[in-house]
């Protein structure tokens, strides 16, 4: 059981509720917190002054003043009317992650929502029922409106939702789970939709695969290293010491680590004319350091981002005020997560220029072309790496910055916005991509490594290629790769081939 209280909560936490199903309840604290704030909502009611989202329009639309006796329509309809999303749905690891964070955001204790509304969400998530939530309609201020008005439209009992296996209505899931749909308060439907957790579960779940994938990277670029012939002497320690960004050591170690007790390093230590390798060789700890760099600032501000208050206004409970402010803006994410998918474009493009010494006869004597067992008769890895080529294009293309753009909305009240929602998408489909390119990578460097036979590789290669084996066979002709390709991304994607 997961106990939220409103800290920061950890990538691997997340996941946690969002792929395993880890349950989750609220602290005691968060409690008190939450019940303190609703007595200021309540109280603001009670004496009629007139508070932006407790008894006003929004947006625009901030200085009209709502009756006391329309102040539940207003909620309702808020929540209906942003439900404007399009596109293909949230995977349902992604909507368990924004029903987790939007209710630990709750539990920071300004958002001014009763415990009910928190629960529901909760109740939802431990039943497993998941609202349907489509992609696309966010422009990341004020927060992720339509993606959080889908979700708050199955807390509401309304539109639907994935449930044991099937799609269904909110109100037949509910029914099913003995579960009761909430009544929206005042500012609680705002409460609910003012934020930025789209963008945090999609980038943040995506950004722990980037991770591991970073890692994957270091020991594909080992496999191809050995398959190549080539000098580890670029990844001594003392190198980095000399230039000590944390993510270059770390990468240089973990080359070390794999290339140790490598039969096919000695096999060429004496008599190489070869002095230092190619960049994409020679620099893996500089490059894939930086992106281990770039990916932990990223974590860093997700993380942060965890447990904040991002809705607006917040309720401070100490000195009874509302304020209005912008913490739902998604500036911080969407920066974040256009400089990751900055760094996992680089990933990949380095790994691509690893394939093509992999399989380009013109730069690589010591392998037959392509990697053909008969290269002629047979074309071997050569379109494997037009594929990788294409997948790197398409990386290229999306890694211009999201949260450059800007186009004003709601009548020019929400003047600047941050794209921070399209930003975790593309970053996402860059981080599919840059799997694609790494598990091709693999497979080539496998392939090489057959050729080095029957010397053996470094300890740590030999596990990474006996665990690539285990998935792709040997290429002892040609054959349709598109199925291993697919196997063995599948398998980085997952986690389930580790570095």
């Amino acid at each position: 059981m997961l106990e939220l209280s409103g800290r920061p909560l950890t990538l691997e936490e997340i996941s946690s509720v969002a792929h395993e199903h880890q349950h989750v309840m609220l602290s005691p604290t968060a409690v008190e917190r939450i019940e303190a704030a609703r007595k200021v909502i309540d109280k603001i009611c009670e004496e009629g002054r007139i508070v932006y989202g407790v008894n006003t329009g929004f947006g625009r639309l901030s200085d009209v003043h709502v009756p006391p006796d329309q102040l539940a329509e207003l909620q309702l309809n808020l929540v209906r009317s942003h439900a404007c999303g399009v596109g293909p749905l949230l995977s349902e690891p992604e909507v368990r992650a924004m029903m987790l964070l939007r209710a630990n955001v709750l539990a920071v204790g300004y958002s001014g929502a009763r415990i009910e509304i928190v629960q529901a969400i909760l109740d939802m998530l431990n039943a497993g029922i998941h609202p349907h939530v489509p992609e696309k309609g966010s422009v990341g201020a004020s927060g992720d409106l339509a993606p959080l008005a889908h979700l708050a439209l199955g807390v509401i009992g309304e539109g639907d939702v994935h449930y044991k296996g099937q799609k269904q209505t909110a109100q037949k899931a509910f029914k099913q789970a003995n579960l009761e749909p909430v009544q929206l308060g005042a500012k609680e439907g705002l409460a609910l939709l003012n934020g930025t957790q789209a963008m945090s579960s999609v980038g943040g779940l995506a950004l722990l695969r980037a991770d591991r994938l970073a890692k994957l990277a270091d020991a594909a670029g080992a496999c191809t290293l050995e398959a190549l012939l080539g000098t580890p002497v670029a990844f001594d320690g003392r190198i980095h010491q000399a230039r000590p960004h944390p993510g270059q050591i770390a990468s240089a170690a973990h080359l070390r680590r794999l290339l140790e007790g490598s039969e096919i390093r000695e096999s060429h230590r004496e008599g190489d004319p070869r002095v230092q390798d190619a960049y994409s060789l020679r620099c893996m700890p500089q490059v894939h350091g930086a992106v281990r760099g770039a990916l932990a600032h990223a974590r860093q501000i997700v993380e942060i981002e965890t447990g904040s208050a991002t809705d607006n206004p917040l309720v401070f409970p100490d000195s009874e005020e509302v304020l209005s402010g912008g913490n739902f803006h998604g500036a911080p994410l969407a920066m974040a997560f256009d400089y990751a998918a900055i760094a996992l474009t680089d990933l990949a493009s380095i790994s691509e220029r690893r394939i093509d010494r992999l399989v380009n006869p013109d730069l690589n004597e010591h392998l037959p072309a392509f990697l053909a067992l008969h290269p002629g008769t047979s074309s071997g890895y050569m379109i494997a790496h037009v594929t990788a080529v294409a997948l790197l294009n398409e990386c290229k293309i999306l890694a211009h910055p999201a949260s450059v753009d800007n186009l004003p909305t709601s009548g020019g009240k929400e003047d600047h916005v941050s794209m921070g929602m399209v930003a975790a998408t593309k970053f996402r489909s860059i981080l599919g991509n840059a799997e694609y390119v790494l598990a091709i990578e693999l497979m080539a460097a496998a392939e090489g490594l057959e050729y080095r036979k029957p010397l053996k590789p470094g300890k740590g290669v030999q596990r990474i290629y006996d665990q690539v084996r285990a998935i792709v066979p040997r290429l002892d002709g040609d054959r349709a790769l598109s199925g291993d390709i697919e196997r063995l991304a599948d398998a980085i994607r997952n986690g389930s081939l580790a570095a």
